[in-house]
């Protein structure tokens, strides 16, 4: 069946191509309604800054490929079940799912790599689902601790997400460093005690308190290679330092022979494709995926949405979240009910 789709086919270059998709007799047909920009990752993607030689993600059958251009790419598409395969149950029919599948007007894709949308979450909410999974990961791996000192910087879509959730825990204090004015009112309505912008953020803030001065638990979400030396600077003797920032191609400085190489510090990536090793004796993707459309509906994420822009506008959607972070934190693309 015919279809468009999104191509990322040179740095800041997006575009539409008429493509064709069939269903096999195990996959549905899905007609997409919203599908959620990652701005971390697809504007590595748009500025030609991500590694070419990289597969898409090995763990997404939608993503095949490299991350050479011409791209298809994205990850947040929700729509609804159109069409079943002779092998697959006819209840699919007609279910609203989410899907890690990139941006275009519809797509195949076998009921396993679905999630059905809960009948209290708007499709638009749902759209918000991979952030907050990616959120719900970094909590786990980072494990917070009561009375605790948090700090997370960035405060985009996800880190906002990780901090409302970090908001529920008992913390000594939840501290938010983004260079963004706007992000750091959202961190605080989100739940964050202090917000500062990285100049302004002082190392022994917490040097006059009971046990180790420096903070426990630091989040890197900012995408900004710079922002993990300050994280390393800012966190105390036996912390943790949990990078969710991809950097892509961007180089890195990290300064360790100061005073690293005695604090003990532990720096460790988390990525969403992957359960923590620690926690695989209890924890599958099932009760993740359980954790985080709790998450979801509890979150405040329609207020992440800054801009609904139609997929036809796709080129204008990326150079709106390129050139104004300060007023696009959150774009979906929507798509017409007629495809055809």
């Amino acid at each position: 069946m015919d279809r468009t789709s999104l191509y990322f086919t040179g740095p800041e270059t997006v575009e539409l191509r008429e493509t064709s998709t069939t269903r096999s007799d195990s996959e549905v047909m899905v007609e997409t309604q919203v599908s959620a920009i990652s701005p971390g990752t697809e504007l590595l993607i748009y500025h030609g800054e991500a590694p070419t030689d990289l597969p898409a993600d090995e763990s997404l059958d939608a993503l095949d490929g490299d991350l050479s251009y011409p791209l298809r790419y994205g990850y947040a598409s929700v729509g609804e079940v159109i069409e079943t395969g002779s092998d697959v149950d006819e209840e699919w029919l007609g279910q609203t799912v989410m899907a890690f599948n990139p941006h275009e007007t519809r797509f195949c894709a076998r009921p396993a790599n679905l999630i059905p949308v809960p009948e209290d979450v708007d499709p638009v909410e749902m759209a918000m689902y991979p952030t907050v999974e990616t959120a719900t990961n970094l909590i786990l791996d980072g494990a917070p601790k009561m009375g605790e000192r948090v700090a997370v910087f960035g405060a985009g879509a996800v880190g906002l997400s990780t901090i409302g959730i970090l908001a529920g825990f008992p913390l000594s204090e939840l501290l938010v460093v983004d260079p963004l004015s706007s992000r750091r009112d959202r961190a605080e309505k989100m739940g964050a005690d202090t917000t500062v912008a990285p100049a302004e953020l002082s190392t022994s803030r917490w040097s006059d308190l009971p046990g180790p001065d420096g903070a426990d638990l630091v989040y890197e979400i900012s995408g900004n290679p710079s922002a993990l030396d300050q994280a390393r600077a800012l966190a105390g003797y036996d912390s943790r330092i949990i990078v969710g920032s991809w950097y892509g191609t961007k180089p890195t400085t990290l300064a360790l022979g100061g005073e690293f190489h005695r604090d003990r510090i532990s720096i460790e990536s988390s990525q969403v494709s992957t359960l923590s090793p620690t926690l695989r004796g209890r924890w599958t993707y099932d009760r993740r995926t359980a954790v985080a459309l709790d998450n979801l509906e509890s979150l405040p994420v329609e207020s992440l949405i800054t801009h609904h822009i139609p997929f036809e506008e796709a080129p204008q959607a990326y150079r709106l979240l390129d050139q104004h972070p300060a007023e696009a934190l959150q774009v979906l693309l929507t798509y017409q009910e007629d495809h055809q």
